[in-house]
């Protein structure tokens, strides 16, 4: 696992000085050892978490004749199997390092090597003979790479703030990509919130020569033709795979472990992991004060059911004192308020182990979310004459808004709102977490100008329309993994994880798991009104009866009742103070109602959160305050 960055010009002479700046900027992804390597129009740099060869496999790595050089961030689980293949063909290794096998394969099979690989990775290839750069991102968007573009050159890095120590780089906001951030909770890729600044999309190449760049893609999921296999056979099917991509995660010479939530996902993958390893497994958990968002006495019921050395942290409001590192961190505005919970986990693993496994992708690869059954009754709804669905979505349109956002009521008026919409639409607004309406009257000046004419739900309703897939259930699943996956919940974990010099690894991610469970017919994943049947299925019996046949609960946070309370007076100093203000982005009269809806017990905490963390990465990223002067 590896922080990168580099720079690479086919005119202007490179300041290696500079791209040191940018790797080391990523320390926290790499505390073991730094690397660099420069020749006349490339540089690259690199700052290593050892994992796997720890004492020999420090990077950049080479071919025999050190013409490709490559750094990597990330694993490769079938390096062995790929290295024993290519020393059949006569290429000599100088580690056992499972980056090495990216330069050999490159030999042999060129930039179509991606699709021999098994893992996560973001990684950097320079070919000195063509004077080529390649860099290539993993098939569902686990590790992340920034890049920027202008007049023959490309700088790019893990992360933003690290590619920011490029000083040719402007920064200046990009308005459409914070309008979507205050949308989704997330700036979707290619879009980055500093304009010119792009990320490269999940599963895409990048190759660059002459000072001239392209980009494709070389894989998507593909949910035709259906297996159709009796309910008993997929579950077996499921917990074959399943064990054979939680035993290709289990390659590490570091102490590992597991996140358990409480939840089906993570419960599995612990279950799988028992079965492997030897002695007691560490699991980690973190929970809240507040009963109906603590998770803890399920996640302890998993790891007493298998043994497991496990470790429990209670985060109160007082955790919000980590905002700052998130804010340097995610690089981008990050939304979803779960991203505290999930670094105080990480941190909380990092004192004991250097690899934690989770339960990441089993919702959109088996339909565990409530959505994915309310949206399928939704279109089967599409035969009601159109007049009738949208009289009916008026009236919801008319009912009293909700105190509560997940309560029936709530569901009932989102639901009857989506009466009247086209299907991509519809999963749209399901999607989003700032009304229409209240978005028109939140935004102000330049700002509301400039994304006027702009839908940032339209990120979503391409991708629905873009799906070939052949049910609801299906086509919900494809938006996902498309979007909410690797802009959302991949970003969470990375983040989270190498901020404390952790890895993390996903088996539900596994794209050869992904590929057998995109296959199965939806109603093995939707039963009714149960979610996630098949894995539930495959794990029966193996995993506690009450973690399978509890409700979905999300990674929530108690924000409404932090926001009513302890954190009330800080997010009022922080949006209604004069810099914040004299912004321009919001009308101050349109943030000081959300705020006092608050108070008299609206949960608005979504909005709330989604404004503060716009304001505080505002500070950080474009007026340049330092990270410890945030909270100040």
């Amino acid at each position: 696992m590896c922080g990168i960055a580099g720079k690479v010009s086919s005119s202007r002479p490179l300041d290696p000085a500079v791209v040191r700046r940018m790797r080391d900027a990523l320390i926290h992804r790499g505390p073991d050892s730094a690397g660099t390597y420069s020749s006349a129009s490339i540089c690259l740099g690199v700052r290593r978490l050892a994992i796997i060869d720890v004492d020999h496999g420090d990077q950049p790595l080479f071919n025999e004749r050190r013409n490709v050089a490559v750094i990597l961030n990330g694993e490769i689980y079938n390096y062995r199997e790929l290295k024993q293949q290519l020393e059949a063909r006569g290429h000599r290794f100088r580690t056992n390092s499972d980056a090495e096998v990216v330069v050999h394969l490159y030999e042999e099979e060129g930039i179509d090597l991606v699709h021999r690989l098994r893992g996560m990775f973001a990684f950097a290839l320079w070919d000195e003979d063509e004077r080529k750069l390649v860099l290539a991102r993993d098939r569902v968007g686990k590790k992340p790479l920034y890049y920027w573009e202008r007049d023959g050159a490309l700088s790019f890095a893990s992360e933003l703030a690290a590619l920011l120590q490029d000083p040719s780089i402007p920064r200046e906001p990009d308005y459409r990509a914070l309008d979507i951030y205050l949308s989704l909770l997330y700036v979707p890729h290619p879009m980055s919130a500093i304009k010119g600044v792009r990320k490269l999309p999940p599963a895409s190449i990048l190759t660059w020569r002459a000072g001239r760049s392209e980009i494709r893609n070389y894989w998507q999921l593909h949910y035709e033709p259906k297996n159709a296999v009796p309910r008993a056979e997929a579950a077996e099917l499921v917990r074959g795979h399943l064990h054979e991509a939680v035993k290709l995660r289990l390659i590490s010479e570091r102490p590992l472990g597991a996140f358990l939530s409480g939840g089906v996902d993570s419960a599995a993958v612990v279950a799988a992991m028992a079965e492997t390893v030897s002695g007691a497994l560490k699991t980690f958990s973190i929970g809240f004060t507040t009963d109906r968002f603590n998770e803890l006495p399920h996640a302890r019921a998993v790891a007493e059911r298998f043994g497991a050395d496990h470790t429990e942290l209670v985060v109160e409001a007082d955790a919000i004192s980590v905002l700052p590192k998130l804010i340097t961190h995610y690089g981008d505005p990050f939304g979803d308020s779960s991203a505290i919970p999930s670094f105080y986990v990480a941190q909380l693993a990092a004192k004991d182990v250097v690899v934690a496994l989770n339960g990441d992708g089993g919702d959109e690869s088996f339909a565990g979310y409530n959505r994915y059954v309310s949206n399928a009754v939704a279109e089967r709804l599409n035969s009601v004459p159109f007049p009738l669905r949208r009289g009916l979505a008026r009236i919801a349109a008319a009912t009293p808004l909700p105190r509560v956002p997940n309560s029936t009521a709530a569901r009932i008026r989102r639901f009857g709102n989506s009466l009247g919409l086209s299907p991509g639409e519809r999963y749209a607004m399901r999607m989003s977490y700032l009304a229409l309406p209240a978005r028109d009257q939140l935004y102000d000046g330049a700002f509301a100008a400039e994304v006027r004419d702009a839908s940032p739900r339209q990120v979503i309703v391409d991708a629905w329309n873009a799906s070939s897939a052949p049910s609801a259930v299906d086509r919900m699943l494809d938006v996902d993994v498309r979007t909410y996956l690797p802009g959302d919940l991949l970003v969470k974990m990375d983040v989270a994880t190498m901020a404390n010099s952790l890895e993390a690894r996903s088996p539900f991610l596994d794209h050869v798991f992904m590929e057998m469970a995109a296959q199965l017919p939806s109603e093995l994943k939707v039963r009714g009104l149960v979610t996630k049947a098949a894995l539930k299925d495959a794990v029966r019996g193996i995993v506690p009866d009450q973690i399978l046949d509890r409700p979905k609960w999300g990674f929530s946070v108690p924000m409404a009742d932090w926001m009513r309370g302890p954190l009330r007076p800080y997010t009022r100093d922080v949006l209604l103070d004069r810099r914040t203000i004299d912004r321009g982005y919001f009308r101050p009269k349109a943030v000081e109602k959300i705020l006092n809806s608050v108070d008299q017990g609206y949960d608005r905490s979504s909005e709330v959160w989604l404004l503060l963390v716009l304001e505080l990465w505002h500070r950080r990223f474009i007026d340049g305050v330092p990270e410890s002067a945030l909270l100040s």
